[in-house]
C-alpha cells in the first residue's frame, strides 16, 4: 500500500468513533483530509464540526458539513487529527501544517483525541521531525536564541503565516526524552503562542495504518 492509501485507511477507520448527534473536532493535514471525506458520508447524522484550520474549514463547507465556532460549543466528544510523530506514550509532535495552536485548543476541549497516522509516524523518541513552535513575529529572534539554549537548532519557516497571523520556527537537533518538561519550558517563553508538543494532552486512541491493516492502540 502507498503512504496515501495508509492515510486513507486510518481516516476512514476513525469514522466508527463518530456518534450520531454529536459535534466532531476535525484536524488539519493530508490524513485529516481523508477523515473529512469519510465524515461527509454521515453529515446528516452529526450536529456539525469544529475545524482547526481555514483549509479544513473550506473542505468541510464544500462537503456540506455544518461548521461551528468553538466558542459556541461546551464540549466535543472527539477530536480526530493526524500527527507528524507519535511515541508509545501517545505523545505527539504536530504542526507540520502550521495549525498547531488551533489543534491544541480543540484537543483540550475534546473528551477523546483520536490520532490517525501511518506507521512511518511511530517513533521511540520524539524529535526526528523538526519541532514546530508558533511565535508572535516580533519575538522571533529572541525565541530562537532561547531555543538554542535548550539544545535546538531553530529555523524560520519561510513564507508561512499561520491562520493566527504568526510565524513558525522549526526546531531540529532535539531528542525529546521528557516531552512534558520541554513543552512547559517552551510554552513559558514570552512570545511563544504554543509549541507543537502534544504531551500534556496526548492521544487517547491511535489508529496506525500498516500494510497489514489498521492497528488500534488505546
Amino acid at each position: 500500500m502507498t503512504q496515501d492509501e495508509l492515510k486513507k485507511a486510518v481516516g476512514w477507520a476513525a469514522l466508527k468513533y463518530v456518534q450520531p448527534g454529536t459535534i466532531v473536532g476535525v484536524g488539519t493535514g493530508t490524513t485529516a483530509a481523508h477523515f473529512i471525506d469519510a465524515l461527509g458520508t454521515m453529515k446528516h447524522q452529526i450536529d456539525g464540526a469544529v475545524s482547526s484550520s481555514e483549509a479544513s474549514s473550506a473542505k468541510l463547507k464544500a462537503l456540506g458539513i455544518p461548521l461551528l465556532d468553538l466558542n459556541s460549543v461546551d464540549s466535543l466528544d472527539i477530536y480526530v487529527d493526524g500527527a507528524d510523530e507519535i511515541n508509545s506514550h501517545m505523545q505527539m509532535i504536530k504542526g507540520g501544517g502550521a495549525a498547531l495552536t488551533r489543534e491544541k485548543i480543540i484537543s483540550a476541549v475534546a473528551r477523546r483525541f483520536i490520532c490517525i497516522a501511518d506507521a512511518s509516524k511511530q517513533v521511540d523518541v520524539l524529535g526526528r521531525f523538526p519541532l514546530p513552535v508558533e511565535v508572535i513575529p516580533m519575538a522571533r529572534s529572541y525565541v530562537a536564541r532561547e531555543l538554542v539554549k535548550l539544545g535546538g537548532l531553530p529555523e524560520y519557516r519561510q513564507g508561512v503565516v499561520t491562520d493566527n497571523g504568526n510565524i513558525i520556527l522549526d526546531v531540529r537537533n532535539l531528542q525529546i526524552l521528557d516531552a512534558v518538561a520541554l513543552e512547559d519550558k517552551i510554552n513559558a517563553l514570552p512570545g511563544v503562542v504554543t509549541v507543537g508538543l502534544f504531551a500534556r494532552r496526548g492521544a487517547d486512541v491511535a489508529l496506525i495504518g500498516t500494510p497489514e491493516g489498521v492497528k488500534v492502540i488505546e
